[in-house]
């Protein structure tokens, strides 16, 4: 899913080639390649020197040899992978063979280069490590800006939202909640703006995408409701005591509503 348009602002574009790797002039060749390429780059001995570094929130990406002075540059692939996603790994090395190089592509590597290889292979594989942080970043980003336009809404407003999401009428959405017809279109109008979608579809996908990008599951939340709780598109709602439970999952166009 594209979440860019979510952004209000553009990622600030100043790509860094992270190097980590046991040769220091291996680390000044590369770094030289780098650079003349146009791109920053920081170069690192130690593997815990790198991860010690915060994460940056420009597109980049790791260029890693296997073995290293203090971690396997495989360990050290699998921390990247959960600690800094978007951050794609490329490995260079004169030492590999077939049972490591497998392992880390299967681990999602772009690239596992054996010495010697041409600067335009290593180039190529660093230009796609970009593009794909890029994408990462432009998702978490958008994702981010969602996320808080849905915490701009009020307790009333997301009731709203979850209710004409799942294909209520107002008039409907208004039975619910015990309120008029006209207050539901007062409370929609202020979704609508709040969340700056441009239509109803717009809406509706921003709801479908918190639902599955945000993953804000409820315990029980697909099933096994309690009597008094049903789950409207997008958030639970208690109806003794009429307050959001959490985001859930359900049909939004087809929801099966239950009397409190």
């Amino acid at each position: 899913m594209n979440f860019s348009e979510y952004l209000l602002e553009p990622l600030p574009a100043q790509p860094i080639v992270f190097v980590v790797h046991n040769d220091s002039s291996v680390r000044e060749s590369l770094e030289s390649l780098i650079r003349c390429e146009g791109w920053q780059s920081e170069t690192f001995a130690f593997a815990r020197e790198f991860l010690a570094r915060p994460r940056p929130v420009v597109p980049n990406c790791l260029v890693l040899d296997v073995p290293l002075r203090d971690l396997n540059g495989l360990d050290l692939q699998r921390r990247v992978v959960v600690e800094r996603p978007d951050t794609p790994v490329i490995f260079v090395t004169g030492h590999g063979d077939v049972p490591t190089s497998v392992q880390a592509m299967k681990a999602g590597a772009i690239e596992f280069l054996m010495n010697p290889f041409s600067d335009e292979v290593l180039l190529s594989a660093i230009r796609e490590g970009l593009r794909r942080s890029s994408i990462a970043l432009n998702r978490e980003a958008g994702m981010r800006s969602l996320r808080d336009r849905y915490g701009s809404l009020s307790h009333r407003e997301r009731q709203v939202l979850a209710l004409v999401v799942s294909g209520l009428l107002n008039k409907e959405v208004g039975a619910e909640l015990a309120i008029s017809e006209i207050t539901v279109k007062a409370h929609r109008g202020q979704v609508m703006r709040k969340m700056k979608a441009e239509s109803f579809a717009d809406l509706v996908r921003m709801a479908a995408r918190l639902r599955s990008e945000l993953a804000l599951l409820a315990p029980g939340s697909v099933s096994g409701h309690r009597p008094a709780e049903r789950t409207c598109g997008l958030i639970s709602i208690d109806c003794r005591q009429g307050e959001t439970v959490a985001v859930g999952t359900a049909n939004r166009f087809a929801m099966k509503r239950s009397r409190c």
